[in-house]
């Protein structure tokens, strides 16, 4: 039976699709509550994830290795 991977510490690779995935949720939370034009917040958070995955970085992502985080790719 294979095991699950565990992972080792916060990285940057994992922080950037939480911290997207939590501003999605608040967008869609403060559209419901308030006004439709919170959507923009979530087509921002798409285009950063894109532009992420096409470039390997984002503005979130250098400002958390600005903040001290690691990459996968740097040793611990």
């Amino acid at each position: 039976m294979a095991t699950i991977p565990r992972h080792h510490g916060w990285t940057v690779e994992r922080l950037v699709p939480l911290l997207a995935g939590t501003m999605v949720l608040l967008s869609v939370a403060l559209t419901l509550a308030f006004s439709s034009w919170w959507l923009i917040l979530t087509g921002f958070v798409a285009a950063n994830l894109l532009f992420y995955a096409t470039v390997g970085w984002c503005p979130a992502s250098l400002l958390m290795q600005r903040l001290g985080l690691r990459r996968l790719d740097e040793p611990a």
